[in-house]
């Protein structure tokens, strides 16, 4: 039922062919297209299960504290396969923002006020090229000339909210260290949902108590979608971002008691469970691990065997 919902799905978004790391003046680093990458508008919602399988594996290096050259390898591997998060259209309180005269924000890691003016919020996702706009109260307007290929992009979403559009421009970034956190807050919400039913009966009330605050913390904005009534009636998911898109594939997994998310118990990989006491990802890992347990009991019993 729920991989048939995805993909009967249709949400498009955009990635490119290759992403570089750079620096701003005031030493932050960014992820951003590069100078001559290629665009290539996809269906984030036909990846299914893997988009949520790669982003909740790349929070887990962080959980499992890896080598930093090893985390950021494997994140902008992530968004090379499926692109940048779309953080300037998850994090206010309306992808439809360039509307309004400000920007209003909900609680979030990354963003303290509760409202900020349109350029000044811009300015946190272009600080290297700024795009040609003007913003006057309600009105903007938004010119993109010179590059047939950012223009074919802006009127294949014409249709849709403009900072969307906006954000598929080679000059848009997203600061590294926000993208990092948003992999480790999925990460952690995993880890909570499992340890909480694993745990259940040799905890007190009090500590399944902080794991249940924990898992409330996560959601956010909900997607809005319509029924399209085309061969049959067919959902039509209307995310903004690839963020939201992901936390909401990620939310139907969480609660999929047929294929449950699972941590492997030897190399603490995530993996769709067949069954819902499923404890390892491959028939290798349940292997190894029984060598390594063997090993462990062999040298309490005082033996030294290899």
């Amino acid at each position: 039922m729920m991989k048939n919902l995805f993909e009967q799905s249709r949400s498009h978004w955009v990635r490119y062919d290759h992403y570089e790391l750079k620096t701003a003046e005031d030493g932050k680093r960014y992820i951003t297209p590069g100078k001559s990458a290629k665009p290539d508008v996809y269906n984030p919602l036909k990846e299914v299960p893997n988009i949520v399988l790669d982003a909740l594996n790349v929070g887990m290096l962080m959980m499992g504290r890896k080598p930093e050259a090893e985390v950021e390898k494997a994140i902008m591997e992530f968004i090379t396969r499926y692109g940048l998060l779309g953080l300037m259209t998850a994090l206010p309180t309306t992808p439809s923002f360039m509307d309004y005269e400000a920007v209003y924000l909900p609680k979030n890691h990354f963003i303290k006020e509760e409202s900020m003016a349109t350029d000044k919020y811009l300015s946190l996702f272009y600080p290297f090229d700024q795009l040609d706009l003007v913003k006057k109260g309600i009105e903007s307007t938004w010119n993109v000339s010179g590059d047939r290929t950012m223009v074919a992009l802006t009127m294949t979403f014409m249709d849709e909210p403009m900072a969307k559009n906006m954000s598929f421009q080679r000059e848009y970034a997203e600061p590294y260290d926000w993208v990092a956190q948003q992999f480790k807050d999925w990460a952690f919400t995993l880890t909570t949902a499992i340890l909480y039913y694993n745990d259940y009966d040799s905890i007190d009330e009090d500590a399944r108590g902080l794991y249940r605050k924990a898992m409330a913390a996560f959601g956010g904005i909900a997607p809005s979608y319509h029924i399209e009534l085309l061969d049959k009636p067919t959902i039509y998911w209307d995310f903004h971002s690839l963020l939201l898109g992901i936390q909401m594939m990620f939310s139907f997994m969480l609660v999929d008691g047929d294929q449950p998310l699972r941590l492997c118990k030897h190399c603490q990989k995530v993996f769709l469970g067949s069954r819902s006491n499923a404890a390892f990802c491959s028939p290798r890992c349940k292997n190894q691990y029984n060598v390594y347990k063997s090993r462990g009991k062999n040298r309490t019993d005082g033996g030294d065997e290899e």
